[in-house]
């Protein structure tokens, strides 16, 4: 079991280039953080050292079996998506005022909002010359990924337009701030193993389709979880006025016992513990929950659909081990 990936890799050859590669990612990332300035190293340094699945890494990682895995430049284009990814993390913080991330405090709570942002820049720059290394291809997806990152961002900070569809705006938002990096860890890992053009015209939506079914998921485990399984206290969605997938179902339903869910979701103060825990059950028993876990369902088969068309080497066994997990972890 690799601890990066949350599904078994059974084919011990590949197990063991996965290992062989995330170690060598984690020696490009305490390369690409090292600064004269000794305050931006240690900021820089600060998430890498709390630990991480290393998830977007792994795709880079596992998308290159498809071609010539030991190609360095596989290894320079998974660091550089990590990067991209911690990056955001410390803006993600600043604009959350979250005062922990990965169980240690975060950047801006440790140091100021100044130092957070001025960190998470220092990432983004340490990858664009990573990928300017690999060409101007790589540099033109990044430029391309960062847009829809920013723009996804951007559209669930402002929410949805007067008359637009809230389960449209929302998914619009999961595809842009989530699921597009992820597509990008699919797509570099196959260009950059000198693949065939088909394995990446088809590896690139996949990967999108498992960034967006994670998404899902983690929204129906904030929920239905009696535990910290999605990796924070099941109900802070909803504390914290976070219109998730289930919510919005629920907002949309129109049954006439539902009234009294959609005052406490439209209008409670659900920082207070009663009308939290009264919220939380009846969403949990709300055919929300349903819903939701038909569109995960849904997007798990999208995945599915491109990676049946993948060569048959155990990095797609892999992938579909990747979809039915997304699936199995809400129960």
């Amino acid at each position: 079991m690799i601890s990066a990936v949350p599904v078994e890799l059974t084919d011990a050859a590949l197990a063991a280039e996965v290992v062989e590669g995330l170690a060598l990612v984690e020696a490009q990332l305490a390369d690409a953080t090292r600064s004269e300035e000794e305050l931006l190293a240690e900021a820089s340094t600060h998430l890498i050292e709390a630990g991480g699945k290393r998830f977007r890494a792994t795709l880079v990682l596992l998308a290159g079996q498809f071609g010539h895995p030991r190609d360095p430049r596989v290894v320079s284009a998974a660091t550089a998506v990590e990067l991209t990814h911690l990056a955001t993390l410390y803006h993600d913080d600043v604009m959350d005022e979250a005062a922990i991330r990965r169980g240690h405090q975060s950047a801006n709570s440790r140091w100021t909002n100044t130092i957070a942002i001025l960190t998470g820049d220092f990432l983004f720059a340490r990858a664009s010359q990573i990928l300017a290394a690999l060409g101007p291809e790589a540099v033109g997806i990044q430029a391309d990924t960062f847009t829809r990152l920013v723009s996804g961002q951007i559209a669930e900070t402002i929410g949805p337009r007067p008359g637009q569809d809230a389960l449209q705006h929302y998914l619009r938002v999961v595809k842009d701030k989530t699921a597009s990096l992820v597509a990008t860890a699919g797509r570099f890992g196959a260009m950059y193993s000198g693949a065939p053009a088909e394995v990446v015209a088809r590896i690139e939506p996949a990967c999108e389709a498992i960034g967006v079914a994670w998404q899902l998921s983690d929204d129906i485990l904030d929920v239905a979880s009696e535990s910290d399984q999605s990796g924070k206290t099941p109900g802070t969605d909803l504390r914290e006025g976070v219109r998730s997938l289930p919510v919005l179902h629920a907002l949309g339903s129109s049954r006439p016992g539902d009234a009294r869910l959609r005052d406490l979701l439209d209008s409670a103060d659900l920082t207070d513990p009663g009308l939290h825990a009264e919220a939380l059950g009846l969403l949990r028993a709300h055919p929300a929950m349903q819903e939701a876990r038909a569109d995960l369902r849904h997007w798990a088969a999208v995945a599915r659909e491109q990676i049946a068309g993948l060569p048959g080497v155990p990095a797609r066994d892999a992938f579909e081990g990747l979809c039915d997990y997304v699936v199995e972890r809400t129960g």
